[in-house]
């Protein structure tokens, strides 16, 4: 391993990349919002805006292992540059789009590329590379934190936007906002990439891929962060409709989707810390199978305003609290030098996760006309993935000398 000097300081790498991911997470956190007010105004179905939503995710985990082998050669800066534009063509696109196809590319395919190059996988890898190993989890708990208390935040902001400026301009308003990613970005503008070639490796890609997939904790990992993205996605994009067809106020949904987020910022830095001192398997298998449990309660009790507080602060506790654990497993199997493709990897399973949570609560509930069977599966799936987790090997790979 590298004890090159040039590397960022810990301190500027978590506030510019903390603040990174909580306008980047906070914007696409609070989308669930828009779902009744653009299909609406547009006359389209539940299924066009959450099929949308789910070509988002999918172009979110592609492009995110694209994203994450540009931040490995090139580092993060120029990478979050080209996101943080994107981004904002794809905010102003979604706003004005009058076909479902339009409202496809810019919510789906623009947004979703934006995302891989602002958020976890790119993050992480800067964070990887200039923390010490001895405080990489609770560092990623602390980015991860940052993206929900970018939950909390946002979600308020854009309910309100919403209500006075209405669903159009607020949209135009988050696109001005995440221009403020650029000068953000400067701040992790690694030495290390200054020069015409990154730092040099002990694997090539094409070394990295294929004994990461021929690994089974890698798989596993892989498995259970589908089950992750399921879940997530529906409920942040559905509960709110949900909530409003049960004939509760638009406002719980708002105030629900904030204590997601909120409660997240103590989950997510929690298992971040515990990262340190347990294993990561367990950690995973306890969280997966704890939003079965937190799911299955909220469907067994009367629905009410205090129900639906009471669910969204326990699921916020296990909201993105899976992320840091899984990260910091990659990286201690493997080590940095790829963190940030593979991450992307892990990643691209979680966003099909989410393309099928989002696109399926829509489906189903057009032809059912209620989300019931979509909470049911993932009640299921939470147990597979806590399952799944309990095998993985956390242990650094053994590797053949001439791989030195």
């Amino acid at each position: 391993m590298s004890s090159s000097p040039k590397t960022l300081s810990m301190s500027q790498v978590l506030v510019c990349g903390a603040t990174i991911v909580t306008l980047s997470m906070g914007i696409r956190h609070g989308f669930g919002l828009w779902l009744q007010p653009i299909t609406q105004a547009q006359g389209w179905t539940r299924e066009t805006f959450a099929f949308a939503i789910a070509i988002q995710n999918l172009a979110w985990g592609l492009s995110g292992i694209f994203a994450g082998m540009a931040a490995d050669r090139f580092g993060a800066f120029r990478v979050i540059i080209i996101g943080s534009l994107l981004y904002a063509l794809g905010l102003c696109g979604m706003a004005l789009a009058k076909s479902p196809l339009m409202f496809t590319l810019a919510t789906g395919t623009l947004i979703g590329m934006a995302q891989a190059g602002t958020t976890y996988a790119v993050i992480y890898g800067v964070i990887g590379r200039n923390v010490p190993a001895e405080k990489r989890s609770w560092a990623m708990g602390v980015a991860a934190a940052a993206g929900s208390f970018g939950q909390f935040l946002m979600m308020p902001t854009e309910g309100f936007l919403i209500s006075y400026f209405g669903w159009q301009q607020a949209l135009l308003a988050l696109a001005a906002a995440t221009l403020l990613m650029i000068p953000l970005a400067s701040g992790l503008k690694e030495p290390a990439f200054g020069g015409a070639s990154a730092p040099a490796r002990q694997q090539s890609i094409g070394q990295a891929l294929r004994e990461a997939f021929k690994y089974p904790s890698f798989q596993l990992l892989m498995a259970g962060y589908f089950v992750c993205g399921f879940q997530v996605v529906f409920i942040g994009v559905h509960m709110p409709s949900y909530l409003k067809d049960k004939g509760l106020s638009p406002q719980v949904a708002s105030y629900a989707l904030a204590l997601i987020g909120l409660f997240n910022v103590f989950g997510t830095y929690a298992a971040g810390v515990l990262g340190q001192k347990l294993p990561k398997k367990y950690i995973l298998a306890f969280i997966y199978f704890a939003r079965a449990v937190a799911i299955s309660l909220f469907l067994l009790v009367p629905l009410s305003p205090m129900s639906v507080y009471v669910f969204a602060s326990v699921m916020g506790v296990l909201w993105l609290s899976t992320i840091p654990p899984t990260n910091a497993t990659i990286a201690q199997i493997f080590g940095v030098a790829h963190l940030s493709m593979l991450g992307g990897f892990v990643f691209f399973s979680h966003q099909i996760g989410s393309f099928m949570g989002v696109w399926l609560g829509g489906y189903l509930y057009d032809r059912t006309g209620s989300y019931d069977i979509v909470w049911y599966i993932a009640i299921a799936l939470g147990v597979a993935a806590a399952l799944v987790n309990l095998p993985v090997r956390e242990a650094p790979i053994a590797r053949a000398p001439q791989a030195a």
